[in-house]
């Protein structure tokens, strides 16, 4: 990913590295407990297990806007958005002070919540079994987590007001999902008309383009649309997107098998709904408390209340919480595919 891209937006694979350090001066998780014979080393390499686990399932918020509550500050932020001025179409009189306007600001707030899971570990698990059972529980841990961060700010975008429904394909429009037909798939037409409307909106773009964030099952569909170009074809891996695949009708796609599905009562029967978000620039944000990112948090054996050393545990906790800021800035198309038929929600 871009180094300016990263600048921009709230990749939270940045506040993993709250792990590493000496010293509160460093960014370290005060509240961290650990035994006191566990090397730095040692937890150093646990801690970057967990990185390396975690930072790939963040797909969902590299492109949202850092904005993060400092430290005793409260639970709540509060995101202003300023809205545009009209045009200033009348001319000017010689020596007449125009009218003059104000600013109009709208204000959005939203309440970061912590989330975290931990795995328990016994003497005996860990003195009969061949595998480092820490590493393996870190490894579980940062998957989870990663995948937890990732679908708080999924759910968040996917509630976004602005929907395109992929036609049948007879070309028929379709105006809700219950609606939408096995024969629903998107189009060429349908991701110009998505990217239209960002323009339109005044959407600024990404490192010069729009952005989706798409499922592998809609993405193999969106490939074989003409003018796919493959991510090589325009770019190098240093100014790649985390999971970006390629490119078409001025879209970039991240594809992550954790984008937005339904299958519920509001599909058509037997079908699952695939979300495909289509992102302009600034248009969410992402927060957390400083020095509230995600903590690994190891307990050996003997901590507390186990006077025989007998159990220990591995964990993490974040907090967290996203927010949509410019409704207009998102679309979001809904569709089918041809395995719609048989996944589950996610």
């Amino acid at each position: 990913m871009k180094k300016r891209q990263l600048e921009k937006s709230i990749d939270l694979r940045l506040n993993l590295k709250r792990f590493d350090g000496a010293d509160s001066g460093t960014g370290i998780d005060e509240n961290r407990t650990t035994d006191a014979g566990m090397s730095v080393e040692m937890k150093e390499f646990y801690s970057k297990v967990l990185i390396e686990e975690a930072g790939p399932n963040l797909i969902h918020n590299q492109f949202g806007v850092k904005r993060p509550i400092p430290k005793n500050n409260g639970k709540t932020i509060s995101f202003r958005k300023y809205d545009s001025l009209p045009k200033a179409m009348k001319p000017l009189e010689e020596g007449v002070t125009p009218k003059g306007n104000k600013m109009n600001i709208t204000e959005k707030s939203t309440t970061v919540n912590q989330y975290g899971d931990w795995i328990g570990l016994t003497d005996i698990l860990q003195i009969t079994t061949i595998d480092n059972n820490v590493v393996e529980a870190t490894k579980l841990n940062g998957q989870q987590a990663g995948l937890t961060l990732d679908s708080v700010t999924r759910e968040s975008l996917a509630g976004g007001t602005n929907v395109y429904y992929a036609p049948k394909s007879d070309g028929t429009a379709v105006l809700t999902r219950k609606n939408l037909d096995a024969s629903c798939k998107i189009t060429l037409e349908l991701l110009i008309d998505v990217a239209a409307a960002l323009k339109t909106a005044h959407a600024p773009k990404i490192d010069g383009s729009y952005v989706s964030i798409v499922h592998p099952y809609v993405a193999a569909d969106i490939m074989k649309l003409e003018g796919w170009q493959d991510w090589q074809k325009y770019t190098t891996a240093e100014n790649l997107f985390e999971g970006e695949i390629g490119k078409i009708a001025g879209i970039r796609f991240v594809e992550t098998s954790e984008a937005k599905i339904w299958k519920d009562d509001t599909c058509p029967d037997g079908l699952a709904v695939f979300g495909t978000l289509v992102l302009g620039g600034n248009a969410y944000g992402v927060t957390e408390i400083e020095g509230g990112g995600l903590k690994h948090i190891i307990k050996q054996l003997g901590y507390g209340d186990d006077p025989l050393n007998q159990r220990s545990s591995v964990g993490w906790k974040a907090t967290s919480a996203a927010l949509r800021l410019i409704e207009q800035y998102m679309m979001r198309i809904e569709s089918v595919t041809s395995k719609s038929a048989v996944v589950d929600a996610n």
